[in-house]
């Protein structure tokens, strides 16, 4: 209610076995989309599907981590992903990570997931479609100014507790805040997500994919979907 949050297309996900849904990070550390496309899913396909979300370990080591595990919510690695995989599980992963989900709010309608491919490398591994889930609105649940990247390396924090970034926004009820860690009350922005076809790799790019090509692809038809339903919105926050 409070994002009036509208879920898109979720017929395009297979309806049964592994597969990977690749979304695009927005809202920082709250990021709302996930806790969004989790309800959805689990109401369209039932609790009984299983069904993991990937995060980073200081968002699971917060007071949120435990009710996160709760539905479905593991650690971000590649070991836990091929896990889930392995055991016929929908996985959602969101490439970009901190980058991605910290970046400044005028990029709300830009896909960056600063190069890592590591999403394909899994999706070949185990022979898993990719499905591609865009969402935009999580960048207007605050003013986001400026990632951070040259106060993380300044830290360490990229060496000690795998921050690339740490962003600088201004959000109620602190003003300006650095780091997106303390309780935050979000800016209710309209959340708007849209599933895409999924991808069969092999049937699409042969017995032999090139993951460069894969990722192009992928995140190219990300950023038509994303581009698309940015055109939609009329105002910040209103939609």
């Amino acid at each position: 209610i409070w994002y009036r949050a509208e879920v898109r297309n979720l017929g395009n996900i297979p309806e049964r076995g592994r597969v990977l849904l690749v979304g695009n990070h927005t809202g920082g550390n709250m990021s709302p989309e996930t806790i969004i496309f989790t309800l959805a899913f689990s109401t369209y396909f039932g609790v009984e599907r299983r069904f993991h979300q990937l995060a980073h370990n200081l968002v699971l080591a917060s007071p949120l981590g435990p009710y996160l595990r709760r539905f479905g919510t593991v650690a971000a690695s590649h070991d836990n992903a091929r896990k889930a995989l392995e055991a016929d599980a929908a996985v959602l992963v969101f490439p970009g990570g901190d980058w991605e989900v910290h970046r400044p709010s005028w990029q709300s309608s830009k896909i960056d997931f600063g190069g890592r491919k590591g999403f394909v490398r899994l999706a070949l591994e185990q022979d898993a479609p990719i499905v591609p889930v865009v969402t935009i609105g999580g960048q207007e649940t605050a003013l986001w100014l400026d990632r951070g990247a040259w106060l993380a390396r300044l830290l360490r924090l990229d060496k000690t507790a795998r921050l690339k970034v740490l962003p600088i926004l201004i959000a109620p009820p602190w003003g300006i805040s650095v780091g997106d860690f303390l309780p935050r009350i979000p800016l209710p922005a309209k959340m708007t997500t849209e599933v895409l076809p999924a991808i069969d790799l092999k049937e699409r790019f042969g017995p032999d994919p090139d993951p460069a090509e894969v990722y192009e692809h992928v995140t190219r038809v990300m950023q038509e979907a994303l581009s698309a339903l940015a055109a939609e919105r009329r105002y910040p926050v209103i939609g």
